[in-house]
């Protein structure tokens, strides 16, 4: 249990607000120490683990990127090509993503999408452009929902996807804190055992993406935008 003394390291140290650099590596030692480790042992931990996991500075790459996309134009080009898809509705569109997000997670390919990436300049103007062409212009409450949606879909397929890649962290976790309970399971057990949680939270959430298009129906009343002779 001393190892879990980091664990209130980083509780204290955020709680008085001090450098948060600081306090994780004051943490690092603190539970390195509780676990009978030389400083020179835990040093070579805290490298490893960062080596492994600097990846995550990418993200300052991709959103300049994005940025610049949206910039010239990428928010309108989506809503275009929307809007040229007939059937689109925003729980169909949305389904479509979840499914394509949950199959990329389940590969291990969790940072082929996310919330900066894809949802916030592709999925959301996409889901708004498709329910501004059945409903015409949206009250500001309604866009905020979809977008609320848009974001949900990525969180949900991404949570219950991810579990299925046998080599995912959560897993990984999951399998060291059942051993050092006693109980000896494989990775590739929790793995095949994620498949079925995965497509029941498709189905789960499939069916409120299409309660969530009768809800919009309803609450704008389905309203056909004018032809465009009509208009002139």
């Amino acid at each position: 249990m001393l190892t879990l003394l980091g664990v209130a390291v980083v509780v204290v140290g955020f709680l008085i607000r001090l450098n948060p650099l600081l306090v994780i590596v004051a943490a690092v030692f603190v539970t390195g120490w509780a676990a009978g480790l030389d400083p020179v042992a835990i040093i070579k931990a805290f490298g490893h683990a960062y080596n492994e996991n600097r990846y995550v500075s990418g993200v300052w790459v991709v959103l300049p990127v994005i940025g610049l996309l949206e910039r010239y134009g990428l928010q309108e080009r989506a809503r275009i090509l929307i809007g040229r898809v007939h059937v689109a509705t925003v729980g169909r569109l949305l389904l479509v993503y979840f499914i394509a997000r949950q199959l990329l997670s389940a590969v291990g390919l969790t940072s082929v999408a996310g919330q900066a990436q894809t949802v916030r300049p592709l999925v959301a103007p996409m889901a708004e452009a498709a329910a501004e062409k059945r409903f015409g212009p949206l009250p500001e409450k309604t866009r905020w929902t979809i977008r609320a949606h848009a974001a949900a879909a990525d969180n949900i397929s991404l949570f219950f996807g991810e579990d299925i890649f046998i080599a995912v962290g959560s897993i990984l976790l999951i399998t060291a804190s059942l051993r050092s309970s006693g109980v000896n399971v494989q990775p590739f057990d929790l793995s095949l055992w994620a498949i079925p949680t995965a497509i029941l939270a498709l189905l789960v959430h499939g069916v409120r993406l299409m309660l969530l298009d009768r809800r919009l129906a309803r609450e704008l009343k389905t309203q056909t935008p004018p032809a465009p002779e009509a208009a002139e």
